[in-house]
């Protein structure tokens, strides 16, 4: 480092007294270790006054800027909102501040649980901070900083929206403290957090602090990805783009390419031993092994060998990614029957302890159904898995116990890579495809980037580990480029809700609405891509001028006679469509009427002659009859072979049993084809393959006089004629595309504001808005009441409460009717509408799936997206809950994990809490909430209220 003079040491030095005199001066000596310099800038800028965007990747230390807006909140006396997007993450953030800044001075609200809410510092799921905003929450007073956490989450399509809802409706005088991770469009998003939230910074940082190594697992072997002895950050810093692939992966993968190609070929028996397979030191121990033809040359390691690899590697603690809870569950009890052992005698003493203390609440009655033992196995032996179907309880004790190092190998689905503080020394791939709930895909960049950036604890390893499994088929170049791409675009899924349309317009008229609305990320996305086509546009306006001069035609107006040709030419080839469509059904037509024992020619196709029917297929669409040949062959007639409807030249009696497959028939029924066919060609009337064109005279006279009209164009006669009509054609083309880009503008323009105005068709049609004396729209007493209810089915509920579907439910029966309004089962759950336990709930479902499906067909009309199909399945286990029943018999022959059914019944419990505060209703309506509330909030759901 070059030496400083000492003009420069000095200055150097009033810049650093001067800094210590700033806040974030005083906030940096918090720290033991010096903070990067996007962290600086960040903390700087926020101090300055500015908002903040930071993108930067996982486990960089984007949270010391949210802490900073904590401490500056704390520092002036103000208030500081903290938001995440799960649950499990506010619970997780709730702690680690109230252990630095003490509990009287933090608070915690997620819907479900509340402890000081008064606090200065409030941490909080996004929806509950949405759902203040509109209700004017008192608890705005004083609020000077909002911590976005994880703010990427607003590309979510099922729960995005309400980020941008938050950006757009909080107070102008509170600062925004964006938190996301690496984003390809940063400075998009800051521009529009600029527009609406005032001065932002945007600050982006690329650079993780701990670099990250790519490998692939092949057997037992830990092979690196690139080439090279350096990490994967420096080579792409040092390179500028994807480094080189590892020549050993490539060869393997040809190798693996060429043995399946062989194996498609061999005939029998053992397949011929490849040649040239790569062999690795150790011979069979490495799983690297000549394979059979068809075979791979690797065998898949075992989930408890993987384990043991990074074991010896010292890889440990990894996180492995299942896409699978069930396949989490299994690889505990395949590492446990395998006689995993990663932990100490000690270290399972105090594991023992923990558990003792974590469970203690826990009924022994549900031990067995919460998969207590096997849980308590995996954890002593330093094994666990980490899934939403897990009991909260147990989920945050793994976490516990995992970034305590007492676990070392945990088995994940990716709901772990959304900000759960849980890093490792290295990540594990099983597969790079999932299941997203409809099909398989592929895992892309941005998960990628998301799952492997938990590898590499900051502070503790000096470098982290992305791991894949190879599997049969693996390219490595693909997991190349996944790993290459460090950014992904983020999208805004915003659009406007029932809720949030009738709450905007409670407060501002529709008017404001549609210009707030119009404000969102997603509208300001589209304008700025009607920007580009608008450019578009521009630049092919003007080579549409170009084409039309050099069309032009000294004779005449060669558009009006370009005009004509394509007319013409549309017209004969619409005319010989229909010709062809026309015969075609005939033809089907005429092979749907065949009955076994017809007697047909076949003049066209790859055996034309004369067959015998033995077996009619009437169905609608392409009909195939199957025949017998006078060739003793035995096929299917479809279309292809005939050139036009068949006819019937004679019949034979054909015997009900009769067997095309006993040779004995066939010849049979062969020798009296033969017998008709003489017959058949003495006396028969020939079938005519000759197509009438009856019904088409009027379109033919039209292309008569369109052949008219064209030859007496004075520009049939120019000697460039064919020259200046390829230039037509070329400006009609464009012209066409043109047109194309002008309607895709309009359809982009004010798509916002459209949607929310075909929202609040909907809602009129309801009677939830209504003109007021100015005509402008304003609530209805129903409409209040929706603007209290939050959830997809945000209007569904509020029809239910208008047409009395609550109001002779029980507290029991308000609970399971209310899972009814939340519950969403997987697609291969779905079953048929079970049998409601009582009349009063049976005659609740009718209201409600006579108001759904009504809604429906309103939502369809007006093209907005459909409200999902109420799910039933969750109701009797519901009301055996609220009944007192034990947990085991109320998951009795349900398919429902112990920690789906905690975590739908806490939204049940948010449900019931939200209608007990609607206005305006029965007494025994709210009554009846709490009750049920009461009555569901106890055992796992009690002892669970600060986990997701």
């Amino acid at each position: 480092m070059p030496t400083q003079s000492p003009a420069e040491r000095y200055q150097a030095a009033r810049e650093r007294l001067a800094e210590s005199r700033t806040e974030f001066g005083s906030f940096k000596e918090t720290f033991d270790f010096e903070l990067d310099e996007f962290q600086m800038d960040a903390c700087k800028s926020l101090e300055a006054g500015q908002g903040v965007l930071v993108a930067a990747p996982t486990g960089a230390g984007k949270t010391i800027i949210g802490e900073f807006a904590v401490y500056l909140a704390l520092a002036r006396g103000l208030k500081a909102f903290y938001t995440t997007p799960i649950k499990a993450l506010s619970n997780q953030k709730y702690a680690e501040l109230s252990a630095k800044y003490g509990a009287r001075d933090v608070g915690l609200l997620t819907g479900d649980s509340s402890i000081n809410p008064e606090a200065s510092i409030v941490v909080m799921t996004t929806e509950v901070l949405r759902n203040m905003l509109y209700a004017g929450s008192d608890a705005l007073d004083d609020l000077a900083f909002v911590v976005m956490d994880e703010v990427h989450y607003l590309a979510d399509r099922f729960r995005g929206a309400v980020w941008e809802e938050v950006i757009i409706h909080l107070p102008s005088e509170v600062q925004v403290v964006s938190l996301s991770a690496t984003v390809s469009n940063a400075e998009e998003f800051g521009a529009w957090l600029d527009t609406v939230r005032g001065s932002t910074a945007v600050i982006v940082s690329e650079h993780r602090p701990v670099p990250l190594w790519q490998h692939v697992m092949v057997g037992k072997d830990i092979v690196d990805l690139f080439a090279g002895d350096t990490s994967f950050d420096e080579l792409a810093a040092e390179q500028g783009g994807i480094p080189a692939v590892n020549a050993e992966l490539t060869q393997l993968a040809h190798t693996e390419a060429q043995n399946r190609l062989r194996g498609r070929f061999a005939h029998g028996g053992r397949g011929a031993r490849g040649r040239n397979q790569p062999r690795r030191k150790g011979g069979g121990q490495s799983g690297w092994d000549k394979p059979e033809a068809g075979q791979s040359p690797v065998r898949t390691a075992s989930r408890s060998q993987v384990i043991l690899a990074l074991d010896r590697a010292e890889l440990l603690p990894a996180i492995t990614f299942i896409f699978s809870r069930a396949g989490c569950d299994a690889a505990v009890r395949q590492c446990v029957d395998h006689g995993l052992m990663l932990t100490t005698e000690a270290e399972r003493q105090e594991i023992s302890a923990r558990i003792e203390l974590a469970s203690q609440d826990i009924p022994s009655d549900d031990l067995e159904v919460l998969g207590y033992w096997s849980w308590r196995e995996g954890l002593l032996r330093g094994v666990a898995a980490h899934h939403a179907g897990m009991l909260p309880t147990f989920k945050e004790l793994v976490e516990t116990l995992f970034v305590e190092g007492l676990v070392r190998a945990v088995f994940a689905t990716e709901t772990l890579a959304l900000g759960v503080n849980m890093p490792a020394r290295s990540v594990v791939l099983e597969k790079l495809e999932k299941f997203n709930g409809e099909s398989h895909v592929n895992v892309t960049a941005g998960e990628y980037t998301q799952l492997t950036g938990r590898a590499g604890r900051r502070g503790i390893d000096v470098e982290g580990h992305a791991v894949v499994l190879w599997q049969p088929g693996t390219d490595p170049g693909a997991v190349a480029g996944l790993a290459s791409r460090r950014t992904y675009p983020l999208n805004s899924s915003f659009r406007p809700t029932y809720n949030m349309s009738i709450n905007l317009i409670a407060q501002f008229g529709r008017n404001r609405s549609r210009e707030i609305l119009e404000s969102s990320f997603a509208q300001f996305q589209a304008d700025r891509s009607v920007v580009g086509l608008a450019r578009q546009v521009r630049s092919r306006e003007e080579s549409l001028a170009g084409y039309r001069e050099s069309m032009t035609c000294h004779l005449g107006d060669f558009s009006e006679y370009a005009q004509l040709r394509r007319e013409l030419s549309d017209l004969e080839s619409s005319a010989a469509q229909q010709r062809s469509r026309a015969r075609r059904d005939e033809i089907d037509e005429s092979l749907s009427a065949l009955r076994p024992g017809d007697v047909i020619e076949v003049t066209h196709g790859r055996s034309p002659g004369y067959a015998v029917v033995v077996a009619a297929d009437p169905h609608v669409g392409e009909p195939r009859p199957t025949v017998l040949t006078e060739d003793r062959d035995t096929r299917r007639l479809s279309r292809q072979d005939l050139n036009g409807p068949i006819t019937v030249l004679n019949h034979l009696r054909v015997p009900k049993q009769f067997n095309i497959r006993q040779p004995k028939d066939r010849k049979n029924l062969l020798a009296a084809l033969q017998h008709a066919l003489v017959a058949t060609k003495s006396g028969a009337v020939p079938r005519s393959d000759a197509f009438s064109s009856s019904g088409y005279a009027a379109q033919e006279e039209k292309i008569s006089e369109l052949r008219r009209r064209l030859r007496a164009h004075p520009c049939h006669g120019c000697s460039d004629r064919e020259a200046h009509a390829r230039w037509s054609e070329r400006w009609w083309r464009l012209r066409r595309e043109t047109d194309a880009l002008v309607r895709q503008i309009q359809g982009r323009t004010g798509t916002i504001a459209k949607t929310f105005d075909r929202v609040c068709e909907v809602l009129q049609s309801y009677d939830f808005l209504e003109p007021g004396p100015d005509q402008t729209l304003r609530p209805t007493v129903a409409g209040q009441r929706l603007r209290r209810i939050y959830g997809d089915k945000d209007l569904l509920i509020a029809l239910c409460l208008r047409e009395g579907a609550f109001d002779d439910l029980d507290p029991n029966d308000m609970a399971a009717f209310a899972s009814a309004l939340v519950f969403q089962a997987k697609r291969e759950e779905r079953g048929l509408r079970p049998r409601m336990p009582n009349a009063a709930l049976e005659n609740a479902v009718e209201v409600l799936i006579r108001q759904w499906s009504a809604l429906e067909d309103q939502e369809a009309q007006a093209k907005l997206p459909l409200t999902g199909e109420p799910e039933l399945g969750l109701v009797w286990p519901m009301i055996k809950w609220a009944r007192g029943r034990h947990l085991e018999a109320v998951l009795e022959g349900t398919d429902l994990a112990a920690g789906d059914f905690v975590r739908w019944t806490k939204q049940v419990i948010d449900l019931l809490d939200q209608l007990a505060g609607v206005p305006g209703l029965p007494p025994g309506i709210r009554r009846n909430c709490l009750q049920a509330i009461e009555r569901v909030r106890r055992g796992v759901v009690a002892y669970s209220a600060l986990a997701a």
